[in-house]
């Protein structure tokens, strides 16, 4: 059981919870680089793996699923190359291949399932007091 991408999922579920994205603190370590692109890259290449959800998907829907940044999305995206500049504006590009390929040799990641987390974020503060 590997803690740290379990950590990484359950702070990512906090945010979309709260409706807004996560990132790590940054500069980070290279290790940390490491570890977060892993954990983005096995989120990102999950959501390709069902078909009818990805068609005309984009970075900005990516990030509302996951409660990743986009900047990160961005960066796993090159990093994968699975992101190309045509017409003047970046386009995502998966073939299945590299889909199965990841599949293949990808550990079982453990991550937070949200049907489990009962936290809910509190209420703002402008909301909870009337103004006289």
């Amino acid at each position: 059981f590997y803690t740290g991408k379990f950590l990484m999922s359950v702070s990512y579920e906090l945010s979309k919870r709260e409706g807004t994205t996560g990132s790590p603190e940054k500069p980070l370590s290279d290790l940390g680089k490491i570890s977060y692109r892993s954990y983005w890259a096995h989120v990102v290449l999950n959501i390709f793996t069902n078909q009818e959800r990805i068609k005309n998907i984009t970075v900005n829907d990516i990030s509302r699923m996951t409660g990743i940044r986009i900047e990160d999305i961005m960066s796993t995206l090159h990093a994968l190359n699975l992101i190309k500049y045509w017409k003047g504006q970046h386009v995502i590009s998966v073939f299945p291949g590299v889909i199965e390929a990841h599949m293949k040799q990808a550990k079982k990641i453990r991550l937070c399932d949200s049907d489990f987390l009962t936290w809910q974020p509190p209420e703002k503060v402008g909301k909870m007091h009337k103004s006289n």
